[in-house]
This record gives C-alpha cells, sequence and structure tokens, in this order.
C-alpha cells in the first residue's frame, strides 16, 4: 500500500471516529425521552407559532393545524374563525367524517358564544372512531377570536384536557402579538400621516410666493424651483411605507432648502457632511425633514442670515445624524431630562413653530419606536449658542427595510 493511500485511509478513519464522538455526544444531549420530549414540545410551538403572528386565516391555520394537533397530543384537531367558519384541520380522513365535522361546528359555535370549553361524547351519534371533542375557545382580552376543537379516539384524561386548554391559551397569544403587530404597524402608518399633515403650510405659501416672483424676472429659475417644489410634494406625500434610506431624506431635504435659499439668498447657509458608508442607513420616513425645518426658523429667526449644519457619520454600527443651527438657542434647563416638550416655550418659538415642535416629537417616538428607547432625539442647546438635534440609528436593524420610495425626479 502507498504512502498516500495509506494517509488516506488514516485520515478517513479519524474523520469517521470524530463523526461518530459529535453524533455520540449530540445524542447525550436529548438522550432522555424527558428531554426528547420537551425538545419536540418546543419545536412544535415554534412551528405553530410562525404562522399564527399572521393572524388567523385559512393558510395559518392550515400550517399551524399540525404542530398544534402534537402539542395536545390528540388524532385530529381543526381551528375555527371568530364567524365560527372551518379554517384549518388536521388528521387522518377516517377522523374527520361529516357528522363529525357537522358536530365539531356545532361545539365550536357554542364555544365562541359561551367563550368557555365545551365538549361532546360520540359526535354524530354514530358510535365512530371519535370518543369525544374538546372545544377551546382562543380568548384575546376576552374576545374570542376563534375556537380549537380537538378529537380524540381514546376517552381524555384530566392532563390531556388541561393540555388542550393551555395550548388554546397559547395559539391564542400568537394570535393576540399578531394584533399587536398589526396594530403597531397601524400606529407607525397614522403617524406618518400625522407628520404629513403638520408640514408647515407657511414654507407651502413662500415656496409657492418666491416661484411667483421669478415667473417674470428669470423664467428657467422659476421652472427649476417649480420642479423641485413638485418632487418635494411628491415625496411627502408618497404611498410607500415607514421607513427610507437616509439618501432619499437627504435628497428631499436638498429640495427644501433649495426652496428656502431661494427665498433668504445668500443668507442661508447650508453644509453637508454625510459619510457615504451612511447613505444606505434606513430611517423612519421624514425623520429629517422636521429637525431641518426647525433649524432653519432657529437659524434664522429675527434675521436674515444663519447657517444649517447636517451631518451623517459612521460610528461602529451605528450611524450619528445631526442637524445643528446658529440661532438663537435656548435655555438647557428648559430640556427637562431631555423633553422634547421643551423646544417650544412660547417665548422662543411663534405660533407658526408648533408644527415643528409636534413633529420632533413625532420622529423621537418613532425612532424609539423603531429601534428602541436608546435611539430617541438627543438636544444639545444653550442661549445664544444654537442648537443641534442628534439621532443615532443603527445601519442594520432586524426586520426593518426602506420601501420602495419611488424618486424618480419630474422631467427636467
Amino acid at each position: 500500500m502507498s504512502g498516500e493511500l495509506i494517509t488516506i485511509v488514516i485520515l478517513g478513519g479519524a474523520l469517521a471516529l470524530v463523526l461518530f464522538v459529535i453524533a455520540v455526544r449530540t445524542r447525550r444531549m436529548v438522550s432522555t425521552p424527558q428531554e426528547r420530549a420537551v425538545h419536540d414540545t418546543l419545536a412544535a410551538a415554534a412551528q405553530a407559532a410562525h404562522p399564527l403572528r399572521d393572524g388567523l386565516t385559512e393558510d395559518s391555520a392550515a400550517e399551524a393545524a399540525g404542530p398544534l394537533r402534537e402539542l395536545t397530543g390528540a388524532e385530529g384537531i381543526a381551528l375555527y374563525g371568530a364567524d365560527g367558519a372551518l379554517l384549518g384541520r388536521d388528521g387522518d380522513s377516517d377522523i374527520w367524517t361529516s357528522p363529525v365535522l357537522d358536530a365539531a361546528s356545532d361545539l365550536a359555535r357554542e364555544a365562541l358564544d359561551g367563550r368557555r370549553r365545551t365538549l361532546i361524547e360520540d359526535p354524530g351519534g354514530t358510535g365512530g372512531l371519535i370518543r369525544r371533542l374538546v372545544a377551546a375557545p382562543l380568548l384575546a382580552d376576552g374576545i374570542s377570536a376563534g375556537v380549537l376543537v380537538v378529537a380524540t379516539i381514546r376517552q381524555p384524561g384530566p392532563g390531556q384536557i388541561g393540555a388542550i386548554t393551555e395550548v388554546a391559551n397559547y395559539a391564542a397569544t400568537q394570535l393576540q402579538l399578531a394584533e399587536l403587530d398589526a396594530s403597531r404597524a397601524r400606529l407607525d402608518r397614522a403617524e406618518v400621516l400625522a407628520l404629513r399633515a403638520q408640514i408647515d403650510p407657511h414654507f407651502i405659501y413662500n415656496a409657492l410666493g418666491t416661484i411667483a416672483s421669478f415667473v417674470r424676472t428669470d423664467p428657467a429659475r422659476a421652472r427649476e424651483l417649480i420642479l423641485d417644489f413638485a418632487d418635494f410634494t411628491r415625496y411627502s406625500f408618497r404611498a410607500a411605507g415607514q421607513y427610507t434610506a437616509l439618501s432619499d431624506e437627504l435628497r428631499n431635504i436638498d429640495r427644501y432648502l433649495t426652496l428656502e435659499r431661494a427665498r433668504f439668498g445668500e443668507g442661508l447657509d447650508v453644509r453637508l457632511h454625510v459619510d457615504p458608508e451612511c447613505l444606505g442607513v434606513v430611517v423612519p420616513f421624514l425623520a429629517l425633514q422636521p429637525l431641518v425645518e426647525n433649524a432653519v426658523r432657529h437659524g434664522l429667526a429675527g434675521r436674515r442670515e444663519g447657517t444649517i449644519t447636517i451631518t451623517a457619520r459612521g460610528s461602529g454600527t451605528t450611524c450619528e445624524i445631526s442637524v445643528e443651527d446658529d440661532g438663537v438657542g435656548m435655555d438647557p434647563e428648559l430640556l427637562r431630562s431631555g423633553a422634547i416638550d421643551a423646544l417650544a416655550p412660547s417665548d422662543l418659538l411663534s405660533s407658526e413653530s408648533d408644527g415643528a415642535h409636534v413633529g420632533l416629537t413625532n420622529v423621537d417616538q418613532r425612532l424609539r419606536s423603531a429601534f428602541g428607547n436608546d435611539y430617541g432625539l438627543i438636544v444639545e442647546t444653550g442661549l445664544g449658542a444654537g442648537t443641534k438635534v442628534s439621532m443615532r440609528v443603527p445601519k442594520f436593524a432586524a426586520g426593518i427595510r426602506a420601501d420602495a420610495a419611488g424618486q424618480e425626479g419630474l422631467s427636467r
């Protein structure tokens, strides 16, 4: 036998030994019946939770029925909606005969009406395979979101009856979490709609007035400003979702500042410092617009010139974004515990600025909702020292992505 062949044989034997040791150790991890039962239960619970987090529909019921049946230890299981309609079932065909299905539907409606567990012996009255049906309502905040009906071929003992109730409670909890997710999404959409409604009407009037002033003196400039205004409003009132790329936010802010510079002339100085690595970072839709509007108002409050600085710097796994003005600032003591509400003291802001204050509160809440309480707005200010509003956003956050913005500009 050649030396190379001997080496291959030795390596093959070593690999086989390693695989054998790994297999033995893996079996030892779940070697006892109790350990295997726990492992199988957790796996079935996870398989049932995933579809139920999308709500109770025909698709989710069909996908969750099998794992739920495994959790109950029963021969058959059926899921009914809040209206008593059968959504999905699992079990052999000889389990769910027509008489049994009819009895299960009646039992489900009874459980829905009474919002309590119900059962029936010998469903269908035919002395068939099924000995008992047990119906447990899926209660979420006292409201029946559906019914779990279990079919058994043996007389279920107290342990199995209790297990059926707990499985129903588990399924109801997943449905409740699904509703919370949906409510959060609806709230996010409502907050975006509220923020759109707060876009300063004075800015719109002033922008249109500025454009009108250029119509006769500089028609080409007026045309450019009209297109910038059209693109600005298209983005601000887009139909897409709650998140967007930082690059899209900055592009729209550039349109806003172009219109403001046309009104203020050279008095408005804008400085932009953005790391390329931050351009693709996902932020809440219209997260920067209120900050920039607020900076323009403070930076130019009572005067015809001011400087706005917009910065986005990468820092490890996060991106630090700030908008700073060199305006009048405010007393830091008014920022109690970093409260955004203090950004609107009546002696510093006119009623025209109330929308910016509400907008900043809106942004702070949406940042915390999306990324956690560590990601709210941070305000630095001082009397006569201007104001700096900053945020940190993760470069990547699971489950959060930029929505299609439809940012194609108008033909110029």
